[in-house]
């Protein structure tokens, strides 16, 4: 079967759930679990189309052009639809419980936006047109928007315009970005985009919009204000769409423009993504570490792993400017490797952040402890999450950044001094970021999960229900099947990677060992790990088990010694504390962070109704939306000339 009927079915059935949660408003409870099994299934049909056309290496674009169709399955655009339908499918599973808490608070409006959303997304990484990619960029913008205001509160509104503001100003680069690659091909199809080559000048301006716009869309470091008010601030299942997978998109097109219609035929390009990519790695687990809010911590992880997918994209991006196939190869692998990898960790953590908060009613941290206990399925989902956030083998994080690591090894071993300076730079920045994401992970499970109660309410806490468990199990056993199946599951992103860059597919696996191209130059086998590790673990097991009769015996109750002073409940570590050296040592870094956006700044004071921001005007408001949204979708066919 073409993959784009599965796709087709895949966007019928998010419509489904959408019209069946609106005409069942009467009856949100029973209305909203159909409309989550069947978008649930939308996400299964989404699954088998990008996983078909990968696995058959299927390419629908002559089917397209033939068709005159505006959509086109290409191996990058499998790979994004496989992202988007998995984590679609575990947030449909997840809202079948989740939604219990908005029941008569308008949930059905909701999920409504959410199976929107999803369709749209989905739409848009098929397009092969710039209307029809311009059309649904927007309606994904608008459903988001909607979805982050939907509990109606000061906050959220505030949040929600600044992200509408935010996100126009980046359609609006990438419009222009756009308007430059139409005008010059004197067409709106993708394909013609790489017939009509660039001025080296012009392909840089393009590329530095297309950078900056998608860089916003994709929460890079310095573009990224609007995600950490957005994401903490809209319904669970919801934000790990917007988190997860909408992010992706700014990666999806920024490998678009920067390798498939501009060849990444500069130099400067590569190494301006792998610096960009190399910061937002870093300060985005560095301000995560500061974090108490469970939500904010993660959506500061989020800049992280942008920011190590940029690595890679950028390594790729300078093996194809230097004329060094591996090392683009390389790059390439493993930044899809992991644009994959974090969608589902982070998913994962999104949704188990989420069954917390569900249970607590609150993000803050400090008011946790000892959920491991009361809700021991979450807790095992979301530890096999941060192991996995963590890279630590045999885990799916691992694999895609050792392909990272090995792509910057080898950059650092071909072509200029360049490369042989930002090589090791990539190096350290990647392990820094690697050993700043254990002590955080460290943190949150130590706080969330360990410990004794530090509020009634955590001590009273229970496990989810069977649907939202299931969604988290879900993606555990995802994030190591994708580890420890690495030898196996490789090739295929090798083979995505090699359709992009126009390569015969390299070899990089071999039984159960993996290897970068280059066989000589490493070789890793996750399976032997995942043994290893077991047979291992299965010692201390034994010991414990048989010696836990006299351990129980030994065993004390009551209060900790506390130095001879009484116990107090605040003398429990706190998460504060944990980060207090972090926060001193780098001080000049937190200090330093404008605590307000050039938009908070200058742009949402004049759309307040009274001065102390306390209310918005819904009127300003409502004009510049839909100013806006007409703008982006309506005006670019009138500037560029470009007969449709």
């Amino acid at each position: 079967m073409n993959p784009l009927v599965l796709v087709l079915f895949a966007v019928i059935s998010y419509g489904v759930a959408a019209l069946i949660s609106g005409l069942g408003r009467h009856d949100e409870r029973d209305s909203l679990r159909l409309a989550g099994v069947i978008s649930a299934f939308g996400g299964v049909f989404g699954v088998l189309a990008g996983v078909s056309t990968i696995v058959g290496n299927y390419d629908s674009s002559d089917v397209a052009a033939a068709a005159n169709c505006v959509v086109n399955m290409d191996m990058l655009s499998a790979l994004m639809v496989v992202v988007i339908s998995i984590v679609t499918m575990a947030a449909s599973i997840y809202s079948i419980n989740y939604l219990k808490e908005y029941l008569g608070k308008s949930g059905w409006k909701i999920n409504i936006l959410f199976n929107i959303f999803a369709a749209a997304m989905t739409v848009l990484v098929i397009s092969s047109n710039v209307i029809t990619f311009m059309v649904f960029m927007e309606v994904v913008s608008i459903a988001s928007w909607l979805i982050v205001i939907s509990d109606g509160s000061l906050n959220s509104r505030k949040a929600g315009l600044n992200y509408f503001i935010v996100d126009h100003i980046a359609s609006l680069l990438i419009m222009a970005a756009f308007l430059i690659l139409s005008v010059n091909a004197q067409s709106y199809d993708f394909s013609a985009f790489t017939t009509v080559p660039l001025s080296a000048g012009l392909a840089s301006l393009t590329f530095l919009l297309a950078l900056v716009g998608f860089g916003i869309k994709a929460a890079g470091i310095g573009l990224h204000g609007w995600l950490i008010k957005a994401y903490p601030i809209s319904p669970s299942y919801c934000s790990t769409l917007i988190s997860c997978v909408m992010v992706k998109i700014g990666i999806y097109g920024i490998l678009k423009f920067s390798i498939l219609f501009l060849g990444a035929t500069q130099l400067w390009w590569g190494f301006l993504v792998l610096i960009f990519g190399a910061v937002s790695s870093v300060l985005g687990v560095m301000y995560a570490l500061a974090e108490h809010d469970i939500k904010r911590l993660l959506a500061y992880h989020t800049i992280e792993n942008i920011g190590i997918i940029l690595i890679g994209v950028g390594v790729s991006m300078i093996g194809i400017a230097s004329h060094h196939p591996v090392l683009a190869l390389l790059g390439l692998l493993g930044g899809l490797y992991h644009l994959l990898n974090h969608a589902i960790f982070k998913g994962l953590l999104c949704l188990g952040s989420g069954s917390i908060v569900y249970r607590m009613h609150t993000k803050d941290m400090d008011k946790m402890g000892g959920l491991g206990k009361t809700m021991p399925k979450t807790a095992l989902a979301f530890l096999i999450g941060t192991l996995a956030i963590c890279a630590l083998p045999p885990f799916n994080g691992f694999v895609s950044e050792w392909f990272i690591y090995q792509s910057l090894f080898s950059m650092g071993k071909v072509g200029t001094a360049s490369n042989m300076l930002f090589g090791p730079f990539g190096m350290v920045m990647l392990a820094l970021t690697g050993a700043l994401a254990c002590m955080c992970f460290v943190k949150v499970y130590g706080i969330c999960f360990t410990g004794a109660p530090k509020t009634e309410h955590a001590a009273n806490t229970r496990e989810v229900g069977a649907a939202m468990t299931t969604a988290t199990t879900m993606l555990a056993i995802l994030c190591i099947v994708l580890g420890v199946g690495s030898p196996w599951i490789a090739p295929y992103f090798s083979a995505i990677a090699s359709s992009m860059l126009h390569l015969a597919p390299a070899p990089v696996a071999t039984g159960s060992a993996i290897y970068p191209v280059v066989a000589n130059q490493a070789i890793l086998s996750t399976p032997v790990i995942a043994i290893m590790l077991m047979v291992f673990a299965l010692v201390p097991a034994a010991l414990l088990y048989v010696f836990r009769q006299r351990r129980l015996e030994r065993r004390q109750q009551g209060d900790p010694w506390a130095c001879g002073y009484q116990y107090e409940q605040r003398m429990t570590v706190s998460a504060e504390g944990i980060t207090r050296p972090m926060r001193h040592m780098f001080s000049f870094i937190y200090d330093n962070r404008p605590k307000q956006s050039l938009v908070d700044r200058h742009v949402l004071p004049h759309l307040f109704a009274v001065a102390d921001g306390s209310q918005l005007d819904g009127r300003k408001v409502c004009i510049l939306c839909c100013v806006a949204a007409l703008f982006v979708v309506l005006f670019f066919p009138l500037i560029s000339g470009v007969a449709c």
